[in-house]
């Protein structure tokens, strides 16, 4: 490992980065020396503008990997080289206002229901029927099961904030007849040796899988239990506010989103306008 990269992850550490945005932006960095096969303490200026129009117009990177690769590398140069740079002041990744995939409450059930795997089925029941993310479900612990309270403890979620989320009495039903047959200890769930967490990839595979199986034609992912969950306390009159808090949202713009999705508001929309035309 070279000097400069050491001190990238030590100064990424002081900042409190998680292990995931330290190994996104290494990457980042990675990709720029990669590109012009030199350390990238030695690109110029000019030469990081050139990549970053590249990735914009050659490869025509998505805005989120855009930005990653913004991100890291400003930090780079930034915090790490102490270059204070213009170009980072232009580069802007375009945004775009796209609306998540949501599934309805029977989809959710006939997905799940198609998992086999005990240990994989009850998992993405917890994240659905929690809101959480995919991160958020597997590092699950036993004690973070508060059922005296009919509490769930999330820890260190995004942003390194904890937050509590109500337990559903099915689901701590379920959870104690998973316990039965599973025995964790520490984590949650875990691997067949009832050790480590269980891996993202196996939880994604499978769910890819149960998704073609149900034949339900909607470009969904583990994330979409999530929107779901959101969607579906929104139709049903949860407050915007506390929505904003269990899915733990900085801001309240990210949650306001949901608005946009649900049956009920498109109802209400239609019969406004059919009344505004009713005598035409």
């Amino acid at each position: 490992m070279s000097a400069i990269r050491q001190r990238m992850i030590e100064d990424m550490q002081l900042h409190g980065y998680s292990a995931k945005t330290q190994t996104a932006y290494l990457g980042a960095v990675r990709g720029l020396a990669g590109h012009y096969h030199r350390t990238p303490e030695e690109i110029t200026q000019d030469e990081l503008r050139s990549y970053f129009l590249y990735l914009v117009k050659e490869r025509g990177v998505a805005r989120s990997t855009l930005t990653i690769h913004l991100s890291g590398i400003k930090f780079f140069f930034e915090k790490t080289l102490k270059r204070e740079w213009l170009i980072f002041n232009l580069v802007r990744p375009k945004k775009r206002k796209k609306l998540p995939v949501v599934l309805s409450p029977e989809e959710v059930k006939r997905i799940l229901s198609l998992v086999k795997t005990p240990t994989v089925r009850m998992a993405l029941t917890v994240i659905y029927a929690c809101g959480l993310r995919l991160s958020e479900g597997l590092a699950l612990k036993v004690h973070d099961i508060d059922s005296s309270r009919m509490l769930l403890w999330v820890r260190n979620g995004k942003g390194g904030k904890d937050r509590c989320v109500p337990l559903p009495e099915r689901l701590l039903e379920l959870l104690r007849e998973y316990w039965k047959l599973r025995r964790p200890k520490l984590y949650l769930f875990t691997n067949q040796k009832n050790r480590e967490p269980l891996c993202a990839t196996t939880l994604q595979k499978t769910f890819k899988i149960v998704l073609i199986q149900s034949q339900i034609r909607k470009e969904a992912s583990i994330h979409t239990l999530r929107h779901s969950y959101a969607t579906h306390l929104l139709e049903r009159g949860v407050n915007l506010r506390v929505i904003q808090e269990l899915l733990g949202h900085q801001s309240p713009q990210t949650t306001a989103r949901y608005t946009h999705l649900t049956d009920k508001s498109f109802h209400t929309l239609a019969e406004t306008v059919n009344r505004l035309v009713a005598d035409f």
